[in-house]
């Protein structure tokens, strides 16, 4: 048989990898003649950097960038000299994981790290960039990625702003006379797996900025930015963010790489399989096993495992999931294509110990389906 094992992470207990080596585990005592092929995947949000380096083949490289708040910090990307194509994070230098929670509030944080890396990537080669916007910390529509990138945005008195969320409101006009002609010729594509819009109820500001430190009040005041914001670029460059699926991913920059990069919104999920050659890999495949940390509704807009059933389907093959946890309904479940799925959590247990344990519990529960296939289907899904 040949098994293919194609998971997201398990945020906090597992990397992809680590799933991918007891999946294994679990299958070889049962078949141990078995063709398993390891694909670890992701969505674009943060963690992405690991998997794509497995299949990038780059260098990692380390640079001294601005955090949230401006302060200096080592920051990494990844860049491949032999295909010229470089790969940021945008959790790497502008993440909510690098402030405490005293410090987080999106009003004052900054997207200027993530132009840092973009900017050293190009002064590397790069011809083609790909951004993974998860994990942000900000609200500043890419107002700070731009600033790092040579965009200056100034106020009504022609003032220079700093980029921060706060200062979205003040902007009157933008100068690029300082962008490098690098980043014009090059091709930017950002991994996004939302749809939100730029500002309003569903925008960036009113849906995240919560999670971010920004109190009722501040949401508003961010909302109120993002909005004369999107003016001004509707004004200078005759894109109506507000339309475009994606604009408020990550606190705006979604909008912003649009805006100042001539980027391109992308699924993460399709972004990765791309990188993996992943449709072609599964070919002849008997079954497919992915899993990530809860299986719920949201697996249905973008996330790993429903870009790896849209695989499967192409060859009829069926997938099975692993998870932390289930919330899904059978017709929800019916909807998303999943064969068999099933919480690894075995007994009675706190997340703690859910989580502690997820490596052996999973190499349980990939026994038990190995075994369910051998001797009740004798190895053969009943279509």
């Amino acid at each position: 048989m040949k098994f293919v094992i194609a998971p997201d992470k398990f945020k906090g207990s597992l990397t992809g990898f680590e799933f991918c080596d007891a999946v294994e585990e679990g299958l070889s005592m049962v078949f141990p003649d078995a063709e398993i092929l390891k694909m670890p995947l992701a969505d674009g949000g943060d963690g992405t950097i690991e998997v794509v380096k497995h299949y990038l083949k780059g260098e990692k490289i380390m640079i001294t960038a601005n955090d949230p708040l401006f302060r200096p910090i080592k920051a990494s990307y990844l860049y491949s000299a032999e295909s010229n194509v470089a790969y940021v994070e945008m959790a790497e230098a502008s993440g909510l994981n690098l402030l405490n929670k005293q410090e987080r509030n999106c009003l004052y944080t900054s997207t200027f790290g993530t132009g840092e890396l973009i900017l050293d990537a190009l002064k590397k080669g790069a011809k083609e960039i790909i951004v993974g916007v998860g994990g942000s910390a900000t609200n500043d529509g890419g107002m700070g990625m731009a600033s790092a990138l040579g965009y200056q945005f100034l106020d009504k008195n022609g003032r220079e702003l700093k980029p921060i969320g706060k200062n979205l409101v003040e902007v009157a006009k933008i100068d690029t006379s300082n962008v490098p002609r690098k980043l014009q010729e090059a091709k930017i594509k950002v991994a996004c797996d939302v749809s939100n819009p730029f500002h309003g109820m569903k925008g960036a500001a009113k849906v995240y900025a919560a999670q971010k430190g920004a109190s009722l009040e501040e949401i508003e005041s961010l909302d109120k930015g993002l909005r004369n914001f999107s003016k001004i670029i509707m004004e200078k460059y005759a894109i109506e963010l507000q339309k475009i699926k994606g604009s408020g991913a990550a606190g705006g920059i979604g909008g912003g790489a649009i805006v100042f990069l001539n980027g391109k919104l992308n699924s993460g999920i399709e972004m990765i399989k791309e990188l993996a050659n992943f449709d072609i890999a599964i070919k002849n495949t008997d079954w497919i096993i992915t899993g990530e940390g809860k299986l719920d509704e949201q697996t249905l807009s973008g996330k790993t495992i429903n870009g790896v059933v849209k695989s499967a389907k192409l060859n009829n093959t069926p997938v099975a999931a692993f998870c932390g946890s289930i919330d899904l309904s059978i017709e929800h479940q019916q909807k998303l294509g999943v064969i068999y799925a099933t919480s690894i959590v075995q007994g009675v247990s706190n997340l703690d110990q859910a989580m502690k344990f997820s490596f052996p519990n999973l190499v349980y529960t990939t026994y038990n389906f190995a075994n369910f296939l051998k001797f009740t289907y004798k190895g053969n899904y009943i279509r």
